[in-house]
């Protein structure tokens, strides 16, 4: 893993980050009092959440070991939040050991995590940049040193395109990043939905005062990230029925997380 240069950024732990809530739910230790607070309110009012996020975790591990099965040797996975092992690159490289990945995120504290903690071998790395200037991604040395954009890329978007409000343009975010990768490219995505609940409006209020808002998006909407990719079967599902490979949890009808896996056929 190879670090980022720049200058210092400084951490802020006053408010709950959506990467320290997601690691909390997940039982993770790398989390604040706020973001657990944070956390707990979710929970209250979407107790689902506890069995959504590992069930979003589960897809992205069988989304991994589909794009690499199918032959792809490159992942650049935005928004990767904390280091939760297996990590990304731990399922590819027990495929492929010449699978190279490149992790982004815009929380100083995922970086810091992630430089300390996971491997440094030339063929992965951390980068410190924001989805929502999505070219930056694209050109940054660190992303061009480990991924090819001439070969076929596994562009991971998994549970982060929810903390970007419409105002920000999500699906121009997409079509940037489609349009840098080459046929035969992979889209994986998940999305927070309410189509699986009455109201959940509550749910989104725990991230008004959070770094990211939460937005919640329909069928429609999280498909149309998908244009300009042919959907691999069975298509846009609630996570824990895309190819499951084992019996999907209890409960897994109420899980708000859509999930899906596209690729690229043409330039």
């Amino acid at each position: 893993m190879t670090q980022d240069g720049g200058q210092a950024v400084r951490i802020d732990t006053s408010k709950p980050h959506p990467a320290r809530i997601y690691d909390y739910l997940l039982g993770g230790k790398d989390n604040y009092e706020v973001d657990q607070a944070a956390g707990d309110r979710l929970a209250a009012v979407a107790p689902e959440v506890w069995i959504s996020v590992r069930a979003n975790r589960a897809f992205l591990h069988r989304a991994v070991r589909h794009v690499v099965g199918s032959g792809v040797r490159q992942i650049l996975d935005i928004g990767t939040g904390l280091p939760t092992s297996p990590n990304v690159h731990e399922v590819a490289q027990e495929l492929a050991d010449d699978v190279r990945v490149a992790y982004v995120d815009n929380d100083p504290i995922v970086k810091a995590h992630a430089d300390a903690l996971l491997s440094r071998a030339g063929t992965t790395s951390i980068v410190l940049a924001d989805l929502r200037d999505p070219q930056s991604v694209i050109d940054h040395p660190e992303v061009r040193r480990v991924i090819d954009f001439g070969q076929p890329v596994a562009l991971f978007l998994v549970a982060i395109l929810h903390f970007i409000p419409d105002a920000d343009e999500p699906e121009r975010i997409v079509a940037t990043l489609r349009d840098a990768l080459p046929a035969g490219s992979f889209l994986v995505l998940s999305h927070a939905t309410g189509d699986f609940a009455d109201d959940r409006s509550d749910a989104e209020a725990v991230y008004n005062n959070a770094t990211a808002s939460m937005n919640l998006r329909s069928r429609d909407r999280v498909e149309r990230f998908f244009d300009g990719f042919d959907l691999v079967e069975p298509g846009l599902t609630q996570v824990p029925f895309w190819r499951p490979d084992t019996t999907p949890p209890p409960g897994s009808a109420e899980i708000g997380f859509y999930g899906a896996v596209g690729r690229k056929t043409e330039r």
